[in-house]
């Protein structure tokens, strides 16, 4: 069995989609609606920058998931004859719904649009952090959380896999675990270039703007099953979806619990549209399991071939 997966943000970077559009009229069309649907020149943006503005959460989610979508669409390949699941991470899980029909492209770019200026000013620039926990997995992130919390905002965010667990809350308190992490047994804490503390409660404000939002969304049933950030199981509901990309905001992504499920289901092949994030993630919980990640015409043609 196949999962088709999608990166979430950190995975943007100035020139992405920049060979793919030159190379796949597919994927200029892709790059073209994401455009119009947004009223920006997103594309050129992502082709040559400047890097802080591609980075803005409102620019980086939509260019993640355009890119993304431009992968899949430039192969050809019929996601519903080929995968068994889909899944994403954070944004990418509005990708996974895209790609598998859940949703059209053009409201899938508006939506990340909105979910990026939502995020950013739930939470004023400096209030909030997330940091990296490394060489812990999430029972131990949880007591780091808790122990460095003192009143505030600090939980899991992102459990990524068994030795990478995201953080998220208070400055204040994400600087108390990061300084507390190695005594307690993490390997490493890492503060995350972010602007802003997501999937943490501090982004209540921005859960209640999507909730407007997706409310007037017409999500269709997926053409394969999506397993779900908050819940680590599979769901082809249009109406639960809706709740549960409002619960997402807020809520812990259940990536390795999301990765170790569908292992369980037996998928044992894993595709990575459009990053190269998530491929190690996989191999890290599902060691065993084939993973192939497909960025560029080379890694598109190949795949072609493979499947």
């Amino acid at each position: 069995m196949r999962a088709f997966i999608f990166p979430g943000q950190g995975s943007q970077a100035v020139g992405m989609g920049k060979a793919l559009a030159e190379a796949s009229g597919t994927a200029r069309d892709v790059f073209a609606e994401v455009d119009d649907a947004l009223g920006q020149h997103l594309a050129q943006l992502m082709a040559e920058g400047p890097a802080d503005e591609l980075t803005l959460t409102e620019n980086a989610q939509p260019a993640i998931m355009a890119n993304a979508l431009a992968t899949l669409r430039a192969s050809g390949i019929d996601l519903a004859a080929k995968a068994d699941f889909v899944a994403g991470h954070s944004l990418g899980e509005y990708s996974a719904l895209c790609a598998a029909g859940g949703l059209d492209l053009a409201t899938t770019a508006w939506l990340l649009k909105l979910r990026g200026q939502a995020m950013q000013a739930a939470v004023p620039v400096g209030v909030g952090a997330m940091a990296a926990l490394l060489g812990a997995d999430v029972g131990l992130a949880q007591k780091i959380a808790d122990a460095a919390a003192e009143g505030e905002v600090c939980t899991v965010a992102n459990d990524n896999d068994p030795s990478q667990v995201v953080i998220s809350g208070h400055k204040g308190a994400i600087d108390r675990a990061v300084a507390l992490a190695k005594d307690m047994g993490a390997k490493r804490a890492v503060l995350l270039p972010v602007s802003a503390p997501f999937h943490c409660p501090l982004m209540q404000p921005a859960a209640d703007r999507m909730a407007q939002a997706l409310a007037d969304a017409r999500i269709a049933a997926p053409a394969v099953p999506l397993y779900a950030n908050v819940t680590a199981a599979p769901v082809r509901d249009p109406t639960e979806i809706r709740g549960l990309l409002v619960d997402q905001v807020t809520g812990m992504v259940r990536w390795r619990e999301s990765v170790s499920a569908m292992w369980d289901a037996g998928v044992t092949d894993f595709v990575e549209f459009g990053g190269k994030v998530l491929g190690p993630m996989v191999k890290r919980i599902a060691p065993d399991a084939t993973v192939t990640s497909v960025v560029t015409m080379d890694d598109i043609e190949a795949l072609v071939k493979e499947i």
